[in-house]
Parts: structure tokens; sequence; C-alpha cells
């Protein structure tokens, strides 16, 4: 998770809301990195979880992840989740709830539903704080008068 905070704060520091994630083998290595870049990239689906889940396929030649796990800073919006499931990947271990968009715990639980052909293991609230003080900070600063 602190790899997945370090790429948060990368996000930060570009002006992007700072969301970071790294995916991890079976054997502990990380095969895929992201942060979130969707302002820079023109592209809605530059999530951190995708872009590491991207990165994570390209490194281990194949879409399916099995045995890997996903750290990411915020809990994971609908679209990533869904990806998460498509991937197959074995794990999702995310760090600050997400109480508006976050459909893993927070709003739903997509990735416990008995209809989908795979199901990812979940474990919230991982280093929760420092990534949720990370957001407020980037959102207080952003709604900051600019000193006009």
């Amino acid at each position: 998770m602190h790899r997945a905070l370090d790429q948060a704060h990368l996000a930060f520091e570009a002006g992007e809301v700072p969301v970071g994630a790294v995916v991890v083998d079976a054997q502990g290595t990380i095969v895929g990195v992201g942060r979130n870049a969707p302002v820079a990239s023109c592209d809605p689906s530059g999530h951190a979880e995708i872009r590491a889940l991207r990165e994570a396929g390209q490194q281990l030649g194949n879409y399916r992840l099995e045995g890997c796990t996903l750290f990411v800073t915020l809990e994971p919006c609908m679209m990533c989740a869904g990806a998460m499931v498509h991937a197959r990947l074995s794990r999702l271990v995310y760090g600050a709830a997400e109480p508006r968009a976050g459909m893993v715990e927070s709003k739903a639980n997509l990735l416990a539903q008995p209809w989908f052909n795979h199901q990812v293991a979940v474990t919230g609230g991982v280093l929760a704080s420092p990534a949720k003080k990370l957001l407020k900070r980037f959102f207080i600063e952003r709604r900051a008068p600019s000193g006009e």
C-alpha cells in the first residue's frame, strides 16, 4: 500500500485527484503501477486502478491476473470494480472508503455479487488515514480562493 500511496502523491503533484494503485503478483513482485491521470490523458478510463491493471497485463502477457492483488488508495468505482472481475483479480486491498461513489462496500458491493463468474476477495481500510489526508488536502487546495 505504501507504493500505491507513492503513486497517489505523484498524481497530486500532477494536479490529478490523488489516487494510486499497484498490482502485485503471487510472489509479491509489483507488476503494474498506476496513478490517476484522466485529465492529462484525456481519458475517462484513466483511473489509477485501470492503469495499473493494464500495465500488469502487459508485464505478465495476459489480461487474466489470477493470483494477483491490487492495492489502491481509494475504494474503487463501478468501472474499476468491473475491470477487476474481468481481469480475474484474486484480491483487492484499498485504503480510504469512497462514500459517494465507492462500489466495493460504500454504495454497493459489486464484487460480492453471485452472478459474476469470478469473485474478488476484499480488504478495506488499509492505510486509510494517509490516503484520506492526501485527498482532503487536494480538494481543500483546489477549492481555495486563487487570491485574485
